[in-house]
């Protein structure tokens, strides 16, 4: 079973969301999932162009009640 990572940024403002993120995945091993809780509007345009810039796979991005539920799996190259 891969890792997985929760981070709520739920209140925290652009870039605040992504760079969690970036924290978050370069302590990670390459395959491990992280899953990250926003309500920044903008994190739905910034995750998944980090995603792309950096080599990591978006597996899931959805709308929820209370923000977005983005579901990352390291790449290899982050």
């Amino acid at each position: 079973m891969s890792e997985i990572v929760e981070i709520d940024a739920r209140g925290l403002r652009c870039p605040l969301p992504v760079l969690r993120a970036q924290k978050a995945l370069r302590a990670m091993a390459p395959g491990a999932v992280l899953r990250l809780r926003a309500d920044d509007p903008m994190a739905q345009i910034d995750m998944p162009h980090f995603c792309r810039e950096a080599g990591h796979d978006l597996l899931e991005a959805r709308e929820e009640a209370d923000g977005h539920l983005f579901e990352i799996r390291r790449g290899v190259r982050a």
